[in-house]
């Protein structure tokens, strides 16, 4: 079967994934993976990470769609809400955090070249989270060691 060069979907149509740890996320690449960007839908509860702190050699860009939620960035915990744009230029080393008193939707998207270079570094901030990496590696198998692994679940959307 060819792939389609464009589609439409939903939210609520598409696959999500989820960790306890790290929360759900939409998979929008429902025809394999988008060559040049990545992009989800993750949905944070209060105080939980999305992932582990880290930086890569990819820009990134992200949007509140929904709640609210705090971006720990070179060092620094700023508070977001909807609508809040944060920009990642290569090398801005960052996480995002639920926060407010319900569920927060924020819109990811980051680009894709070769070869991708990540490093989750120590950080006294994330820890703070649970989303600090035990010791600096660039190794994401490293990084993640322990977590819970990837399940399949289902996300009523739109978030109330």
């Amino acid at each position: 079967m060819s792939k389609p060069n464009w589609f439409v979907t939903n939210l609520s149509d598409c696959p999500w994934m989820t960790t306890q740890r790290f929360g759900p996320w939409a998979n929008l690449e429902l025809h394999g993976t988008f060559p040049h960007f990545g992009v989800n839908v993750h949905i944070l509860q209060p105080g939980q990470p999305a992932c582990l702190y880290h930086r890569e050699n990819q820009q990134e860009d992200f949007l509140v769609l929904h709640g609210a939620c705090k971006v720990l960035i070179e060092e620094q915990e700023v508070p977001l809400k909807a609508w809040d744009f944060v920009h990642c230029e290569p090398g801005a080393t960052h996480v995002f955090v639920g926060a407010g008193d319900g569920p927060c939707a924020i819109l990811m998207i980051g680009a894709r070249r070769s070869p991708q270079e990540l490093t989750y570094p120590v950080s006294p901030l994330a820890a703070k989270y649970g989303a600090s990496a035990a010791k600096e590696t660039n190794d994401p198998r490293e990084a993640y060691a322990g977590t819970d692994p990837r399940q399949p679940t289902k996300v009523a959307w739109p978030l109330s």
